[in-house]
């Protein structure tokens, strides 16, 4: 774990996996929560190595006396303390989740600085995307033949209803397999800290048009990876996501749900790995 300071002099932390020779690939969480629950990505710091960004009061990062830093937007300038803090004219970043909303901001603000941008399961805020409660219910059914789904799926209808907040029973959607390392990992992930979550997207946070827009005009190469079975950021939303770039890859992730290297650590280091390392043109869609 090591420790520098944001421009507001907030003290945040960054966790590295992997001592490849190389620059790393800054990592950006979803949650807002402890970037722990990324561990090294499913190996792929085999392959490149990873510095893994604690977000303001998460993990071992410092409470900020400015809570309306908590926003995704001033969240940009962390990434952006943190690339200069590595010593880096140009970074390679991988976001994911929430996480997703802050790198596209980044890319859209410093694109002179971004070497390659990879989304892992997007969340869609920052360009405005919004999934529809069909297109979620299309991607539940897919699940159909579990053995939790009769209950989980009920759950799922009474929280669209608004009769319902039993939002533990839809766990397992987020998983390509609901076994024992998946709840691990699902508990090890919880936000706990409430305030960073609910101003995560407060008002200000997102500028949609003006960020579709310069995403637009970006030189990097982007890769966009969706899981097959991700109830939160579903194939059809990811796609229109890639949609937005000129020189995007979109992957679907067989039999994965929301954190695809839990479910398929080789599948996802291979597709990550082949991208990051510079031959996004081979990739399959």
């Amino acid at each position: 774990m090591t420790i520098f300071s944001a421009t507001d002099g907030t003290r945040l932390a960054y966790r590295t996996y992997g001592e490849g020779d190389g620059d790393p690939v800054i990592c950006v969480p979803g949650g807002p929560t402890d970037s722990r629950y990324l561990g090294d990505l499913g190996g792929l710091s085999a392959h490149r190595r990873l510095v893994v960004l604690d977000l303001r009061g998460t993990g071992r990062s410092a409470v900020p006396e400015d809570m309306s830093s908590y926003r995704c937007d001033r969240l940009v300038d962390d990434v952006e303390a943190l690339r200069h803090h590595l010593g880096l004219s140009r970074a390679d970043l991988l976001g994911h989740s929430a996480g997703a909303n802050i790198a596209a901001q980044y890319a859209a603000r410093h694109p002179s600085r971004v070497g390659r941008l990879a989304l892992v399961t997007p969340g869609a805020r920052a360009v405005g995307i919004e999934t529809g409660w069909e297109e979620r219910r299309a991607v539940a059914r897919l699940r159909s033949d579990e053995p939790w789904f009769p209950g989980a799926f009920a759950a799922l209808e009474a929280i669209n209803r608004g009769t319902g907040t039993d939002w533990p029973a839809v766990d397992p959607f987020f998983y390509g397999r609901w076994d024992e390392a998946a709840r691990d990992h699902h508990a090890a992930g919880r936000p706990d800290n409430p305030q960073a979550v609910a101003l995560f997207g407060a008002e200000g946070a997102f500028d949609p048009e003006a960020t579709r827009t310069a995403l637009a005009a970006l030189a990097a190469p982007v890769l966009l990876l969706a899981g097959e079975f991700d109830l939160n950021s579903p194939p059809t939303s990811v796609a229109a996501f890639a949609a937005l770039f000129p020189d995007a890859a979109l992957v679907v992730q067989a039999g994965a749900g929301h954190y695809p290297w839990v479910d398929d650590a080789e599948r996802f280091t291979a597709t990550a790995a082949e991208f990051l390392g510079g031959a996004a043109a081979g990739l399959s869609v």
